[in-house]
């Protein structure tokens, strides 16, 4: 938003330029530039011909004698021929650089000495084109600074105003701001209308069939106007806010535009069929030609402006070609509205137009400035195009709500922002900016909200108006009350952060899913539980809430698969989502969650070298995944237990089980129902893990034991055992029975074969013996030997080894 410091000063006293910007940036009002149109043109003043001769070497350039306002004249060669003695045109002085970078220099032309130069609107920078010299007013005093002469004298702000904020996009709007910031008294315009002929009502009739996406709408008639271009001086400002002047009764809509921010129109009365305005919802198909030339088709959910036949416009976006304002209007109907915000977002997207009157009711324009605006629009049509006012204006306002309320606690300014703010300021602030105090309590005050201010709705709204016009610099800062100290972090987040160390480390790449899947992905593997579907899915592919970790990660085999990738070791942590018959009742959620962690791999154990054979992963890479994530938590006591699940191959597949019996999932080969049905390669070895009852098991803080002063004895057992007893029961045997004197059992072979019986099968264990009190005797060791081998063939059914 573009405001002219000069236009500005109109309504309030200004302080300089520079503090000005620094008060509206504190304010919230960002100004994000400043612009001074006059700068490119100093050393350039007004210059009057008082005499003028042929060039005696030239015969196309002018010996003129300038009055510049010095004591003595100027004299100046110049090449143009569209001027004559006694006018006033721009001089460019000794010393001036122009807007086109050209260094004005003392110079003699074919011999004679040129001290300046006449300039054009082209060299001034004002126009792209120029037939000759920038012929000047009249009443123009020479030596007087072109900036001057021409309007430029002026300082542009360009104002960052944030959506929420549609009160500051006009130049009243901002001019309240700074009498608020700077304590000085806010000046509006106060329109005053010499009205004659008939009234308004007879000369047009206004029908709202759309109440609610134009609560109001009121019109003016101007007649005997004559369309012509308008005076300098609004010209000047409109172009310092980046609208070109069009003629006096176009530029005097876009001029109160600007001033009050309420977008108007201006129909030729004579060209609206019955000499009515109907505001409803445009046909489906209805076409309208609108003011840039373009043949739109409206749609049935645009408002339209229309006559007794026809659209005239699209509401609060831009008005239609066939009651455009030309040169031979004689009759006007002015037009000041409200509309419906989303309705003209809708409009001004669909088709494409962001004008400036759609940039401001998309953001909420000010039900209360539509008379006002619209008062000030026919006086300045009056005044500027010798046209009479109509009587009284049409002023449809149909379900009139009033205006918001909010009250204001004034304890409560001290404690939400963290200063104390007297009373009678936040009264001053809140009065200034246009909040009415209607009624009043023990202590507290309500007040209400004026329409231009969208964006106020409650009591922290209020606040924060005193805040920033207070100012934040004078807020102290202080630290925020409550706890003194960061509270430390939950043991979980250590345990899920050494969880993905772990394995990563084992060489499994961390993945992040999306929390949907398909139907079809759980059903395949199996689970008993019915998803959660969700109301509005993205797609049928992500239709229902994951029960498993698995289908994200057999999607991303599959989409490595088909990309010809060769190995695959990947894991995530997430959580699984499960119906809870009590959810979303009172506080509680409506399904269960469950966090876990899930891990697969398939392919090649290691790249392709011509060194090393290709070895493909197997269960024992999945297993020793989920032992390295045991041994980093410091997990004591899990085992891993042959078991059936449905997810995973008969034949490879074991359950995790803590210590305590506690199960945290299942290791294992993806059973070939599941490969086939997803269209995945055989070999796929995957494991999923709750993580709760893991990080409940785990120790993080490690636990000190002295390294050991007495040597160790090592002895060997072989043991012929039935081939199903599993490995970990014979070490837990070992270990038992072994007492104190057992430091470790490691198993180092397993043999079947002969000279072994059938159903049997050889394990070799490497028993490792220490005390930590003595050095033990070969006795001591043999007794103990012999009592493990004792309780391990009658335990287990075992023998030794002959």
């Amino acid at each position: 938003m573009k405001i002219s410091v000069k236009w500005l000063g109109d309504y309030v006293a200004l302080p300089a330029v520079e503090e000005l910007a620094r008060k509206l940036t504190a304010a919230g009002l960002e100004i994000e530039g400043l612009e001074r149109p006059g700068e490119a043109l100093q050393g350039v003043v007004v210059g009057q011909i008082r005499e003028s001769v042929q060039h005696p070497n030239a015969d196309k350039l002018s010996v003129t004698q300038i009055d510049a306002g010095g004591p003595q004249l100027l004299q100046v060669v110049c090449g143009a021929k569209n001027f004559k003695v006694g006018d006033k045109v721009p001089l460019a002085t000794v010393g001036t650089k122009l807007p086109n970078g050209v260094e004005i220099k003392q110079a003699a032309l074919r011999g004679v000495d040129s001290h300046g130069m006449l300039c054009s609107a082209k060299e001034l920078g004002l126009s792209e084109e120029s037939s000759g010299l920038l012929i000047l007013p009249e009443g123009l005093k020479p030596g007087l600074p072109i900036a001057s002469a021409l309007g430029l004298d002026d300082v542009v702000l360009e104002v960052n105003v944030t959506p929420n904020r549609p009160d500051a996009l006009s130049h009243l709007g901002v001019a309240r701001e700074v009498g608020v910031v700077t304590g000085v008294a806010f000046r509006p315009p106060e329109p005053k209308l010499s009205e004659a002929g008939g009234a308004t009502a007879d000369k047009v009739k206004v029908r709202i069939e759309d109440p609610v996406r134009c609560p109001r709408y009121a019109a003016r008639v101007v007649e005997n106007v004559t369309i012509q271009p308008s005076p300098q001086w609004m010209q000047d400002r409109l172009k310092a806010c980046g609208v070109r002047a069009i003629n006096n009764v176009v530029d005097v809509t876009n001029y109160v535009n600007l001033e009050y921010g309420q977008p108007l129109h201006a129909f030729d009365l004579d060209k609206m069929a019955g000499q009515e305005i109907v505001i409803r919802a445009a046909r489906p198909g209805e076409k309208i030609r609108t003011l840039d030339g373009k043949e739109r088709t409206l749609d049935a959910d645009d408002l339209a402006i229309c006559d007794r036949d026809h659209a005239q416009a699209i509401a609060g976006v831009m008005g239609g070609a066939d009651s455009e304002v030309t040169g031979g209007t004689k009759r006007i109907v002015l037009e000041s509205a409200n509309f419906l915000a989303s309705s003209v977002r809708r409009s001004s997207k669909r088709h494409g137009l962001h004008t400036e009157a759609s940039h401001r009711f998309e953001r909420g324009a000010d039900l209360d400035a539509v008379g006002p605006a619209i008062d000030r629009a026919a006086q300045l049509i009056a005044e500027l195009s010798g046209g009479t006012v109509a009587s009284g204006r049409v002023d449809v306002y149909p379900g009139q709500k009033p205006a918001r309320r909010v009250t204001l606690r004034f304890a409560r300014v001290e404690k939400v922002l963290g200063t104390s703010v007297p009373e009678g300021e936040c009264r001053r602030i809140l009065g200034a900016l246009g909040f009415q105090g209607v009624e009043e309590g023990a202590a507290q005050a309500t007040f209400e909200v004026p329409r231009a201010r969208v964006d106020v709705e409650r009591e922290e709204d209020l606040l924060e108006e005193i805040a920033r016009v207070f100012g934040y610099d004078n807020i102290r800062a202080r630290l925020p009350r409550g706890v003194a100290e960061l509270a430390p972090e939950p043991p979980q987040s250590e345990a899920e952060r050494r969880l993905r160390q772990v394995l990563s480390g084992a060489g499994l790449n961390e993945v992040v899913n999306y929390s949907f899947v398909a139907p079809r992905n759980l059903e395949v593997l199996g689970g008993k539980d019915a998803p959660v579907a969700l109301i509005n899915p993205l797609s049928v592919e992500q239709s229902v809430m994951r029960t498993s970790l698995l289908p994200g990660l057999l999607e991303n085999l599959s989409r490595s698969v088909r990309h010809q990738v060769e190995r695959v070791a990947i894991h995530e942590t997430g959580r699984a989502y499960f119906r809870d018959p009590e959810g979303g009742q009172g506080q509680r959620p409506a399904t269960r969650e469950v966090p876990r962690v899930a891990g697969l791999v398939w392919g090649l154990r290691s790249g392709r070298t011509w060194t090393q054979k290709d070895a493909r992963m197997d269960f024992y890479d999945a297993k020793g995944a989920v032992e390295a994530v045991l041994h980093g938590l410091r997990v004591a006591g899990a085992r891993f237990v042959p078991a059936e699940a449905p997810a995973w191959h008969p034949r490879a597949c074991a359950q995790v089980l803590l210590a305590d019996g506690t199960v945290l999932g299942h290791v294992g080969e993806l059973h070939p129902r599941v490969t086939k049905a997803l269209e995945l390669p055989q070999g796929v070895f995957t494991f999923e893990l709750d993580t709760v009852p893991l990080y409940a098991a785990a120790q993080l803080e490690p636990a000190y034991h002295a390294l050991p002063r007495f040597p160790a004895v090592l002895r060997d057992l072989a043991v012929v055992v039935p081939v199903e007893l599993r490995n970990d029961e014979v070490r837990r045997v070992i270990l038992e029975v072994g007492g104190t004197l057992v430091e470790d059992a490691l198993i180092f072979d397993v043999y079947t074969g002969k000279p072994i019986p059938e159903g049997k099968k050889n394990l070799a264990y490497a028993i490792r013996y220490r005390s930590q009190e003595r050095t033990l005797t070969d006795g001591e060791v043999g007794e103990a030997h012999q009592r493990i081998i004792s309780e391990v063939n009658q335990r287990l059914g075992g023998a030794l080894r002959a």
